[in-house]
């Protein structure tokens, strides 16, 4: 399946990131086209196109637009989640590093769509680079009228703001984000309300991932029938995948939905010279943990699903046979147990604890017993939590426990057997 550059198109022209360079390769053509329609036929377009959430649930993004009442008096927003921060994830910021304006399109055509008159763009606070970035595609915007009062001539206004969160993990879910926004502390909300009904300020709000909102200028400019001749039946159209870990050539590939991470090792020059793939994740570290034997799997939403897995952010960490599983999977939950929001007991007691008996496996000191308990615990975390963070904490914990337990047993007299120094922690015990 040959690759298919379209938000990755230009980012290799002499400042990709400037307006001048954007407009040189189409850019804000989309936009013109949707102001030529109402905003129903906008959003009637993306929902026929099939696009889906790129942010990791898959969503359909027109059906979600659709959400917001209508004949309601309190404003509408628009939220952009650009705070990318789970381990292995890398398409967002690369995408606002390059083409800061492809978003700012997109969010001035679902703006449209939604009948938003301001927006905001969340954005990780310790990528300084990327908000400066950012901030000046915007001011560019305003200086040449697709910002600001009467968008291209249009009767259409709209404000966009870029905010830079704090760096907590847990404002990347969209409630937690939408407090953070309020300048509260970041936690999920309850819901319902859901923020289509009771969002930003109690307000109708949207919230799309950067690659979602990214991706709709380019079915406005070329239509619903191209982006569907991408990608599979139920996921069409492109995305970004970020191939990282143990692989020649790391990086981001975009390609049509559907595509086969054995397809995708090949454009990336295969898994590290003189190695073989031994488990990977298909959608960054918070989903179940796939192996050799998926290789071919469809890397799209029902594909992956049906493996037991989830595409989430399509972010591909390759490791190969020198990897220990357990030492992989340990550093992922110390990840998760630090950024837990302590807000509910699952999330914030369990992923302490799965911490203290991984730490146990690791070091030679664990048995049976414990390797039960760590699969108990992740089970009373998994779907019981507030929100997916607990979910992401022990999905790749029973995974590999499926898939490697013969390698959390091989700890269990002398502590790891990856470790060089192995001999002399037996010889201590």
């Amino acid at each position: 399946m040959p690759l298919t550059p379209v938000l990755t198109r230009h980012w290799d022209s002499p400042q990709s990131w400037t307006l001048q360079t954007y407009q040189n390769h189409g850019g804000y053509d989309g936009l013109r086209t949707a102001l030529t329609m109402t905003p129903d036929e906008v959003m009637t377009t993306v929902k026929d196109a099939g696009l889906r959430g790129r942010g990791g649930a898959g969503f359909p993004t027109g059906t979600k637009w659709s959400f917001i009442p209508k004949n309601i008096a309190k404003p509408r927003f628009l939220v952009v989640n650009a705070d990318e921060s789970e381990p292995g994830t890398c398409k967002d910021i690369p995408l606002l590093m390059a083409s800061p304006h492809t978003l700012i399109e997109g969010v001035v055509i679902a703006a449209y769509a939604i009948g938003c008159h301001q927006a905001f763009i969340y954005v990780r606070g310790e990528v300084v680079p990327v908000l400066r970035r950012l901030q000046q595609a915007v001011a560019e915007a305003y200086a040449a009228g697709y910002l600001g009062r009467s968008v291209l001539g249009s009767d259409f206004d709209l404000d966009i703001v870029v905010h830079a969160g704090a760096g907590a993990y847990i404002c990347g879910e969209e409630t937690a984000l939408l407090d953070s926004l309020e300048g509260r502390r970041g936690q999920p909300r309850l819901r319902p309300p859901f923020p289509a009904v009771a969002g930003l300020y109690a307000c109708p709000t949207v919230v799309n991932n950067v690659e979602s909102i990214a991706s709709v200028p380019f079915i406005l400019r070329n239509g619903m029938d191209w982006f569907r001749s991408m990608g599979t039946e139920k996921s069409p159209g492109f995305t970004i995948y970020s191939l990282s870990g143990h692989v020649t050539r790391p990086g981001q590939y975009e390609a049509p939905l559907g595509i086969t991470l054995r397809e995708l090792l090949d454009y990336a020059g295969g898994v590290r010279a003189g190695h073989r793939l031994k488990f990977w994740t298909p959608g960054g570290s918070s989903t179940p943990i796939l192996t050799t034997a998926h290789l071919d799997v469809p890397l799209d939403y029902e594909g992956v699903g049906a493996a037991g897995s989830m595409l989430g952010t399509k972010a591909l960490q390759i490791f190969d046979e020198t990897t220990c599983v357990v030492r992989a999977v340990l550093r992922w939950t110390e990840f998760y147990a630090h950024e837990s929001c302590g807000k509910c007991t699952p999330c914030r007691e369990g992923t302490y604890w799965l911490v203290q008996i991984l730490e146990r496996v690791e070091r030679g000191v664990a048995d049976d017993a414990d390797l039960e308990k760590l699969f108990d615990v992740s089970d009373n975390i998994l779907g019981k939590s507030f929100c997916a963070l607990g979910d992401g904490a022990a999905s790749p914990i029973m995974s590999s426990l499926k898939y490697f337990r013969e390698e959390y047993l091989a700890h269990f007299d002398g502590g790891c057997p990856f470790d060089p120094a192995r001999s002399m922690l037996s010889g201590g015990a």
